[in-house]
């Protein structure tokens, strides 16, 4: 072969690859993937991919590349950051699904913020985390937005709940001192106050711990009428299973993150009367999710579909809704969100000018024959 023949097939082949290059959008997930509550992040994770898959299987996206990017915080507000700082380097990440805990979702969020990318969560609650985008210090773009109930409205209908129905007037209140288990035990003491209820104690206790003997033997003499914990159900379990060995037979009333058999197996089968609250209804009593129950189970046979998984197969068609009607520009995808009027799993989503759901329905459960039951 000549050096001149050579010279004009390299030529060819660089303007070949000169060519126009193929689009590329990423959805970005940020849950915990590892650690105590990994079973829900990757029960999330896993809807996600069935979203995208579908939709690329469906040919949706000629001449674009469209994948989904996993991110694991841990539920670590530390390795919240890191995530959300290796996330706004992406340029080709149009959107996250993310976070879970809201002590990761609220400092992350303030990084997404400023790089002009959406972010929706399927399940932090703590009314700050979109609240903060209607303070004059804020001084970014309002691109937080999330698809759950809020502590606000879930601390009151618990409150409601032990005041009304229950009819108890002396409680005690109890977190796991995160953004999230504080702030929905607060929502609830403020109203079981404003409705004429005693409120004994107001104790904290540390994720991680599992001896809360002394803990309840001291809350037994106190002599209350029902316990309030606002954490996960690693700790609410524990708790329950504690407090009926020591004799602390009182109803409990925990928040939605206790929602999941994890806690009935820690719990044990004494766990005598129990109410957890839900952000909205999980995907068994929605009719609008019994296909996407269908197609999870079709897709991970070895897998129960989880309290949350529903959020993120919802988030994530918001997503590529989006990116099909405007392209993979965060700034249109934002604008995008905040007109929204989205048909799915959910029913149908829209949200308000803080980035929260129009959805506000709360789910009370009681645990009956080892099963969680809807009582309202």
């Amino acid at each position: 072969m000549s050096s001149r023949f050579c010279g004009i097939a390299l030529v060819c082949l660089a303007l070949a690859g000169c060519g126009p290059r193929q689009k590329e959008a990423k959805i970005a997930i940020a849950l915990p993937l590892t650690g105590d509550i990994a079973a829900l992040g990757q029960g999330i994770r896993r809807a996600c991919v069935l979203a995208v898959e579908e939709a690329v299987k469906a040919g949706r996206f000629p001449g674009m590349k469209v994948s989904l990017v996993e991110f694991d915080d841990r539920s670590d507000p530390k390795e919240a950051v890191n995530v959300a700082n290796r996330i706004v380097s992406d340029p080709a990440i149009i959107g996250v699904v993310g976070h879970f805990n809201s002590g990761c979702a609220i400092p992350a969020s303030a990084l997404y913020a400023q790089a002009g990318i959406p972010m929706v969560s399927p399940a932090a609650s703590n009314p700050e985390l979109t609240r903060q985008q209607l303070s004059p210090a804020w001084g970014r773009p309002r691109t937080i937005f999330r698809v759950n109930t809020t502590d606000d409205v879930q601390g009151v209908v618990a409150a409601e709940f032990a005041a009304g129905p229950l009819k108890r007037k002396r409680v005690v209140v109890m977190h796991d001192k995160t953004a999230y288990g504080q702030g929905v035990a607060e929502e609830f003491q403020k109203k079981f106050i404003a409705l004429g209820g005693t409120v004994l104690s107001f104790d904290g206790i540390q994720v991680g711990d599992k001896d809360f003997k002394a803990l309840l033997t001291r809350i037994k003499a106190q002599n209350p009428e029902l316990v309030y914990f606002g954490g996960i159900y690693n700790e609410g379990g524990l708790l329950v299973r504690q407090a009926r060995e020591a004799g602390l037979d009182v109803p409990f009333i925990a928040s939605e993150a206790n929602f999941d058999p994890e806690f009935l197996r820690i719990a044990g089968p004494g766990v005598g009367e129990v109410y957890i609250t839900f952000l909205g209804r999980p995907p068994q009593l929605l009719e609008s999710a019994r296909q996407f129950i269908e197609k999870y189970k079709l897709r991970w046979p070895q897998d129960e579909v989880k309290a949350y998984d529903h959020y993120g197969y919802e988030i994530t068609n918001i997503f590529l809704d989006a990116l099909e009607k405007v392209g993979p520009d965060r700034a249109k995808i934002v604008d995008y969100l905040r007109h929204v009027r989205h048909e799915g799993v959910l029913g149908i989503t829209s949200f308000d000018e803080k980035g929260d759901t129009l959805n506000k329905t709360i789910t009370i459960f009681t645990v009956k024959n080892g099963k969680f039951e809807p009582v309202q």
